[in-house]
């Protein structure tokens, strides 16, 4: 089935971040989100569900367990379950990605 950001189901999350169900399934989903410019997500981990971050436009920064990983346009970093981890937005343009989560990680998330 043909999707795009137009045509997807969009939700709003946290200060101002936008998302869209490009891909929404019981073990596969794919995400378009966008995070402006000096705003992240809570600290989490899923038991179950395993993520890939593919970067669209702009640059990543991840907390992932102790570590501070920066992932640029066109490049991806897996995070395996169990793995707490959270993506922020530390430059001035907004940060577009996509979100591939396997299975779905709704419902599987632990704040920490």
């Amino acid at each position: 089935m043909k999707t795009s950001t137009r045509t997807a189901k969009h939700y709003t999350w946290g200060a101002a971040c936008d998302g869209w169900h490009l891909l929404k399934s019981d073990s596969l989903s794919v995400i378009q989100e966008r995070i402006p410019p000096g705003t992240a997500e809570q600290r989490h981990y899923h038991a179950r569900a395993q993520q890939v971050f593919f970067v669209l436009a702009g640059e990543a920064t991840f907390e992932v367990g102790e570590e501070t990983v920066r992932v640029a346009a066109q490049e991806s970093l897996h995070i395996p379950p169990g793995t707490p981890h959270r993506i922020a937005n530390q430059e001035a343009e907004d940060l577009h990605f996509l979100v591939i989560s396997e299975p779905k990680a709704h419902g599987d998330r632990v704040t920490t």
